[in-house]
């Protein structure tokens, strides 16, 4: 009884670690303007409640397109279909709906961090939901890969949202292209991994190095897509700061390690 209460709580701890570690990565990373927390306790709810929109969707879609002959037998299906587009789809709608109005998000880094804190919820509950009963071998795996993946989908579409919110005249088009890329980068994450682990054998290792190689490059293009938003971030400051203000304003924040 003991053990198993002890076991409980250690895989509690790691279902809802990976994805706290972030959350304060990326806090930190907004150098100029903090958000306030019940902006970002907002985003985080909206995440975790976008999984009872992807369930509900993902029901809908197994009664209508899967029931298509032998397309929900599919990787593809399983990747894209049930997975990268209506998971990224509800977590845009969750942004729309929660934060897109809101008076905090007005400048370009708050679309990051408030996309990547709805992630980040729905990446806990989806956690938890795998973990306690996979174990802590499924808990190591998806702390490496699974959190940290949700996590740079947001950063994807927060940044093209950000742009779509500043650039009035490209709202649309920053919208769809930033959906399009996450569903995209998500369906494919999944699909390589997805589909190294059902061949097997030397096939499985070489797909799999694919997989590792795509994860390294969404790394990159992540942190690479941070530095710009920080960057814009600085530049419009500086263009709205009054005299008064800009003594309180340190711009050379984002230098700093």
């Amino acid at each position: 009884m003991v053990i198993n209460l002890l076991l409980y709580h250690v895989l509690l701890f790691l279902s809802v670690l990976p994805a706290a570690l972030l959350i304060i990565f990326i806090y930190r990373q907004d150098k100029y303007q903090k958000e306030p927390f019940k902006s970002l306790f907002k985003a985080f709810f909206g995440g975790m409640l976008s999984v009872v929109f992807t369930i509900v969707t993902v029901r809908i879609i197994d009664y209508t397109i899967g029931l298509i002959p032998y397309l929900n037998q599919t990787v593809f299906y399983d990747s894209f279909i049930t997975a990268g587009i209506p998971e990224e789809l509800c977590k845009f709608l969750v942004f729309m709906i929660f934060i897109w109005n809101d008076k905090n998000f007005d400048e370009y880094f708050d679309g990051i961090v408030y996309a990547s804190f709805i992630s980040l919820g729905f990446a806990t509950v989806e956690n938890i939901m795998y973990v306690m009963p996979g174990g802590i071998g499924t808990g190591i795996v998806r702390a490496l890969i699974s959190v940290p993946a949700h996590f740079l989908f947001g950063v994807i579409l927060g940044y093209f949202l950000s742009l779509a919110k500043f650039n009035s005249d490209k709202k649309g088009r920053y919208i769809i292209i930033g959906l399009l890329i996450a569903m995209a980068a998500h369906g494919l994450f999944d699909w390589l991994l997805m589909f190294s682990d059902r061949m097997g054998g030397a096939l499985s290792s070489f797909i799999y190095t694919f997989f590792i190689a795509g994860d390294v490059m969404l790394w990159r293009l992540g942190i690479r897509l941070i530095k710009k938003h920080q960057n814009n971030s600085l530049m419009q400051a500086q263009e709205v700061a009054t005299e008064n203000e800009y003594d309180q304003i340190d711009w050379n924040a984002g230098d700093k390690q």
